[in-house]
């Protein structure tokens, strides 16, 4: 066997070899030891005792971070997404939230949608934007597939996913829109 496998078993010592070790680590103590602790000693008679201490308030500890988001699902199915990245299938409507707080920018989602429905578009682009932070990602980039996936728009919507590079990559979601009825 080669001496890095790590399931080599070691040789076994032989006598001379085992009292050697033995004399060479017979004064060897550990080199950290736990320290004990104090004990209280009772208080002279007389004295008052003073009243035992109160446990000292735990501090809640802050809450990690919430795990980012699983990217969104791609509803699209495989052949639209095929014709959008090459561009043989033409985007209908297009919607840029950069800059938008969150409140200012699902409404102009939701009312964008809906006209969107009402002047017969199938295909979408909705942009986010990447975030500030690649780790974290921006506030619109991690609301907005909860947004399209919610019922408020669930008459609208019928699938998101993803963008291709050349529409906004990570930071843009294809939007498939129902017919409207």
């Amino acid at each position: 066997m080669s001496e890095d496998n790590p399931r080599r078993h070691a040789r076994r010592l032989s006598r001379g070899e085992a009292d050697l070790w033995a004399k060479a680590t017979a004064d060897v103590r550990p080199s950290r030891t736990r320290p004990k602790k104090p004990v209280a000693s009772p208080a002279p008679p007389g004295e008052p005792v003073p009243p035992p201490a109160a446990p000292a308030p735990t501090i809640p500890a802050t809450p990690a971070r919430a795990p980012k988001p699983a990217p969104p699902v791609l509803d699209i199915d495989r052949r639209t997404r095929v014709k959008l990245k090459r561009g043989r299938l033409d985007v209908d409507a297009k919607i840029d939230l950069h800059g938008m707080r969150q409140a200012e920018a699902q409404r102009a989602l939701n009312s964008f949608l809906r006209r969107a429905q009402a002047d017969g578009a199938r295909i979408a682009i909705v942009v986010t934007g990447k975030g500030a932070t690649r780790d974290e990602g921006g506030v619109l980039r991690r609301v907005v597939p909860l947004w399209l996936e919610a019922a408020a728009l669930r008459d609208v919507v019928s699938g998101f996913g993803s963008a291709a590079r050349h529409h906004g990559g990570e930071g843009a979601l294809y939007v498939r829109i129902r017919r409207a009825r």
